[in-house]
């Protein structure tokens, strides 16, 4: 699971207009970094464009969602990950700093706002943050418990399904075996008694 890139756009009439932006192209090589990063900043702002406002969606290509939130005061804010990224984690991180966004930011300032403009620093650090849901998300965190519990109950009812079957086994085994030795104490006897004739 990675998160690639974290933008916060404002959704102008013609156009949308990027106001801050952190990626995280660290998985890409070096030659590719600066391209990948333009490509996403232009997939966000197409879809910023696209979408209607008071609106939330994820939109596939290949194997990357990107999660697209346009509040009703045309704020809006983009999540590049990976398709493992789970999209509820993704919605609550762009809910989160666009609240935190529009109380640090000038509402004034967002029409006719640039990255090098606006001054909120804290994208880089809900970006790093948030690249694992886990840690960052206590739903998730509870789930992943969840989940973990639910597997080791599983293999424990699994090992004592096991030791069951292992036991029944051994039962049955001791009964034939009691027959077996009854027998043989039978004949062990016909032979002693045999030899203690002579």
């Amino acid at each position: 699971m990675k998160l690639y890139s974290l933008s916060v756009l404002y959704k102008g009439e013609p156009k949308a207009v990027l106001l801050k932006a952190a990626y995280d192209v660290s998985s890409f090589s070096f030659f590719q970094r600066s391209s990948v990063q333009e490509f996403m900043t232009f997939t966000s702002q197409l879809i910023v464009e696209r979408s209607a406002k008071g609106s939330r969606a994820s939109v596939k290509e290949q194997e990357y969602l990107c999660h697209v939130y346009v509040r009703n005061d045309s704020l809006a804010g983009v999540v590049i990950a990976d398709s493992e990224y789970p999209s509820r984690v993704a919605f609550t991180l762009l809910e989160k700093v666009l609240d935190e966004f529009s109380k640090q930011v000038d509402r004034i300032e967002w029409p006719v706002g640039s990255p090098a403009s606006i001054h909120y620093t804290a994208l880089d650090g809900h970006l790093s943050r948030y690249q694992n849901p886990r840690e960052a998300d206590p739903m998730t965190k509870v789930q992943a418990e969840l989940d973990e519990t639910k597997i080791i109950l599983h293999n424990t009812m699994e090992s004592l399904l096991e030791r069951g079957e292992k036991l029944d086994d051994l039962v049955s085994k001791s009964e034939v075996l009691g027959t077996q030795s009854k027998a043989f104490y039978k004949t062990a006897r016909k032979q002693n008694s045999c030899c203690a004739i002579m």
